[in-house]
């Protein structure tokens, strides 16, 4: 599983077909699955996230994670993460999982963060378009891959 994660001070992904889902601080996740990745993932992941310590305390030092900050969480998968250009000039996705991986652990990911979180997490919807629009507060943005465990 690989993760780009957003620092913001709000964000909203929106869909013509399934509506709108919106936060204010927090946590902006672009997820992307692939075939060779399992719950140990998942949890490694959700876990890893949520003690990330990428908040400003009273002194301005990312000191405090989303949960210490009592934010949101965004979750919104994002199957061009997975994206090889080693070859060519048009990408390849042949690493990202197909739906029928996806999709389970994709919403396990979601309840898992909810549960080592406690707070409250929107979703974008699994295959469809969407825009995201944030306000990247910071800028901070970090990409962990549960492979690297970096």
């Amino acid at each position: 599983m690989r993760v780009v994660i957003q620092r913001v001070s709000k964000a909203e992904v929106r869909s013509s077909n399934y509506g709108t889902s919106r936060i204010g601080e927090g946590l902006l996740i672009l997820l992307g699955i692939e075939e060779a990745d399992s719950e140990s993932d998942v949890a490694w992941l959700a876990g890893k996230i949520s003690r990330l310590r990428i908040f400003p305390d009273t002194d301005g030092v990312m000191n405090l994670s989303v949960t210490d900050v009592k934010g949101s969480v965004l979750v919104v998968s994002q199957f061009t993460l997975h994206a090889s250009t080693r070859k060519g000039n048009r990408p390849s996705y042949i690493r990202a999982a197909r739906p029928e991986t996806a999709i389970p652990l994709y919403e396990m990911f979601v309840e898992q963060v909810k549960q080592t979180t406690g707070l409250e997490v929107q979703t974008g919807w699994f295959g469809a378009m969407m825009q995201i629009e944030l306000v990247n507060d910071g800028p901070v943005t970090i990409i962990i891959d549960s492979k690297d465990k970096e």
